[in-house]
């Protein structure tokens, strides 16, 4: 709803009132500053806001599960230590982001009620298992690859916290999109059986990768539904306008594809998509268009898996209950001390 509309019944004070504030939020956005949290924003704004870093932060913590179900069956002791400080800058990377949610009158706890009753989701890229040791490489190298190029636009959004808390989330990000091509470059220059378990990997998270980290296509080619592309683009557009989006998902998504093609080649891996292909004209490669249906597929195929990562996301929450109330007990008896302190 604009402030036009939101103010019609109302006195002439508070409507012109509510078209200042509207006119400094359209300035503020057209100049490329900060919307900050005491800053006036539309309601619509706000909403879209929340939406966004509620997944987003809702996938951080989710996304620790896939491959932290290998931290025990790492193949050394240095591959288990770099494993585990990733885990945990994705935790870290949920806390931020929680904590930019906070900024807009919410609680973190609420949030994640909202997550564990399946109110609220979460990318469903981290839906699928990763079946053996290279899956953590794949995962590393194309699922966080994606992340880097999706998020990295995201460092200079309107809000002001949601891009601080981007600017370290996306720098960990390339340190692990680095670490899972480590990985997959010492798998693929191992034995026979090792590099056909790296290929095995990428075969099985390429579409997730190209497909959900970047969302639905923008346009109907390639077979996407033409009533679904048409609401994605016009909340692309809305969000555009915002300055909470920077790119289209398809946009994106060619980023991506230009950026893995080569690094695939020098690893000697093969992409599972027969249509990659160098298009001198374009200056891109081209590769077969995400359908909608294949999309709306992948998100429907694994809700075993996903039921298993919010279950256990939930219990954990609970197993960890006693620690969040001493805590906060903790706390309550220092501020209480504090003022004993200020009253002697």
């Amino acid at each position: 709803m604009s402030a036009q509309q939101a103010t019609a019944g109302a006195p002439t004070t508070e409507r012109d009132e509510m078209e200042e504030l509207q006119a400094h939020f359209d300035a503020l956005i057209a100049a490329g500053e900060t919307i900050e949290p005491r800053d006036w924003m539309p309601d619509g704004y706000r909403r879209m806001l929340l939406r966004q870093l509620a997944q987003h932060a809702h996938s951080e913590i989710i996304g620790m599960q896939p491959e932290g179900a290998w931290l025990t069956r790492a193949p050394s002791l240095h591959r288990k230590s770099v494993l585990i400080a990733k885990v945990q800058d994705e935790a870290g990377h949920g806390l931020y982001l929680y904590s930019a949610a906070e900024t807009l009158g919410v609680d973190r706890a609420d949030l994640l009620d909202a997550l564990h009753r399946g109110q609220q989701r979460f990318a469903a890229t981290f839906n699928h298992p990763a079946l053996t040791w290279a899956d953590t490489g794949a995962v590393a190298w194309l699922t966080d690859g994606a992340a880097v190029i999706n998020q990295a636009p995201m460092t200079r959004i309107s809000y002001g916290p949601y891009a601080r808390a981007m600017r370290r989330v996306c720098l960990e990000e390339a340190f692990h999109v680095r670490e899972g091509y480590d990985l997959m470059r010492a798998l693929c220059e191992g034995t026979e059986e090792q590099k056909r378990m790296a290929q095995d990997a990428v075969d099985r998270w390429w579409l997730p990768a190209v497909a959900l980290m970047f969302g639905p296509p923008d346009t109907t080619t390639g077979g996407a539904d033409a009533r679904t592309a048409a609401i994605g683009a016009s909340v692309s557009r809305r969000a555009m306008a915002w300055g909470i989006k920077r790119h289209t998902n398809d946009e994106l998504r060619q980023r991506f594809v230009d950026a893995v093609v080569p690094q695939a080649e020098r690893l000697g891996l093969t992409l599972p998509d027969p249509a990659i292909r160098w298009n001198e004209e374009r200056g891109h490669y081209d590769f077969t268009p995400v359908d909608w249906e294949v999309y709306r597929r992948a998100l429907g195929e694994n809700t075993h898996w996903a039921r298993q990562r919010v279950a256990h996301r939930r219990a954990a929450h609970e197993d960890g209950a006693w620690v969040r109330e001493a805590a906060a007990a903790y706390a309550a008896r220092e501020e209480a001390a504090g003022r004993t302190e200020e009253h002697a």
